[in-house]
């Protein structure tokens, strides 16, 4: 047994199970019988109340194993655009489908054991007819696709499974064809746990994690949880986009232990910020990684590395970043201009305390280097020749588009700020200083 904070009752021949299982809860908050696979809910189950006191003292979480769900209740500190949810063909969804997914829960929530998919429509299109600019008629192609990708969403999941008929058929013709589907009730309880009553929120940043801390030891617990929240949600963590009291955490030795011991994963720690390096798949998306953009990404980081470090070429311009509030900011606008107003209920005793922001520091915010978009658009092109046979035709054909991608791939992994008029390069992409890359040559059968 080990004597460490984490994981105390597990032994040394269990302990690289468990870590999966940590990985696993981390990466799916929600699992369900079939969902992300039919032998995921029993990994989680074997450990179970180790789990649940670990992620709950390590990261403030909540797991809540019931029936046949294990759900992860996560407590966030910011708001992530980078991780929507996406269609069966990997179609990222907009307003409308998260609509229709709220709206099929509701209807779920009050239906039976079963429900036709017809009638599941029906429902969600009477609610939807209540909204103003929403709507859903099943004989528009763009409402049925939208609703359609919702379903699929929750079936997937096992909220929903079919029973009788076929999805495919109604979508092509909602007078021919018809779904029969069983109702996980248990899974629909799961997906639907919002830690406030909606009515009741003036802001969707009123959801995130707000710890009111009243001693010095609770203030440095909240504040340890932060850091480990931060290194196991996002790619890479910089100091300077977090406050000083979760700074000083990742700089310290302890948190790369109880992360390694958890997670089964290395911190790597540099002067600019940490990274908890994915060898295990816990990210659902990793980089480097496999596919076109994910290759143009690397090679693109590549050449920016080495345009910011060439000692012969011009000098590179050099800017003050973003604030990371401001952009916080800008997303939680753009959420809040969607709330339904209509239905608020104010109380005044709901108002949060305000959000804890990164400090801006008694000295000069640090510049990054800036590569304008054509230093890009240029860089790609001779990407495009250089490999042409690592690039499908649609990319050959369609340049700027890989270009975009790839610049957004690398945006999301914290390598670059994207400004107006290029990019700003974050110290990630010195990992990838004078990488040689190859192409290996496609062979005939």
């Amino acid at each position: 047994m080990s004597e460490g904070r984490f994981a105390r009752d597990i032994s040394d021949l269990e302990l690289g199970d468990y870590q999966r299982a940590v990985r696993l809860v981390l990466r799916h908050p929600l699992i369900t019988a079939t969902w992300p696979d039919e032998k995921a809910l029993s990994r989680v189950r074997r450990f179970g109340a180790t789990l649940r006191q670990d992620l709950a003292d390590a990261f403030g979480y909540r797991l809540e194993l019931h029936g046949s769900t294990a759900r992860l209740v996560r407590a966030k500190d910011q708001l992530d655009a980078t991780q929507p949810a996406v269609s069966r063909t990997d179609r990222p969804f907009d307003r409308q489908r998260y609509a229709y997914l709220a709206l099929c829960l509701a209807v779920l929530g009050r239906a039976g054991v079963q429900i036709a998919l017809s009638e599941l429509a029906e429902s969600v299109a009477a609610d939807a007819g209540r909204i103003a600019g929403l709507g859903l008629d099943p004989d528009r192609g763009a409402d049925r696709r939208a609703f359609v990708d919702a379903v699929g969403w929750l079936e997937d999941r096992g909220a929903l499974r079919l029973a009788d008929g076929s999805t495919a058929a109604w979508a092509s013709d909602p007078g021919a064809g018809e779904a029969l589907y069983d109702v996980s009730r248990d899974v629909v309880f799961a997906l639907f746990r919002p830690s406030r009553v909606l009515q009741h929120l003036d802001s969707v940043s009123a959801l995130l994690s707000r710890s009111i801390a009243n001693s010095g030891n609770a203030e440095r617990r909240a504040a340890a949880q932060a850091a480990r929240r931060a290194v196991v949600e996002r790619p890479v963590v910089y100091y300077s986009d977090v406050d000083d009291a979760a700074a000083n955490h990742l700089r310290g030795s302890v948190l790369a232990a109880d992360l390694q011991r958890l997670t089964g994963l290395r911190v790597e720690r540099r002067a600019e910020g940490v990274l908890l390096v994915d060898t295990a798949n816990l990210s659902t998306e990793r980089f480097p990684g496999t596919g076109s953009v994910a290759q143009a990404a690397v090679l693109l980081a590549t050449e920016m590395a080495d345009r910011v470090a060439d000692p012969d070429g011009r000098r590179v311009k050099r800017m003050t970043p973003p604030d990371p509030r401001d952009r916080h900011q800008a997303v939680i606008a753009e959420i809040d201009a969607g709330l339904p107003t209509a239905t608020l209920v104010a109380i005044e005793e709901s108002r949060p305390p305000a959000v804890a922001e990164p400090d801006e520091g008694d000295g000069d915010p640090v510049k990054l280097p800036f590569v304008t978009d054509s230093f890009l658009r240029t860089a790609v092109e001779e990407l495009l020749r250089r490999y042409a046979s690592a690039f499908g035709a649609q990319w050959h054909a369609d340049p700027e588009r890989l270009r975009v991608e790839a610049v957004a791939l690398l945006a999301r992994f914290g390598a670059v700020i994207v400004v107006p008029g290029g990019v700003l390069v974050r110290p990630l992409v010195g990992r990838y200083r004078n990488t040689v890359a190859t192409v290996r040559k496609r062979t005939l059968v």
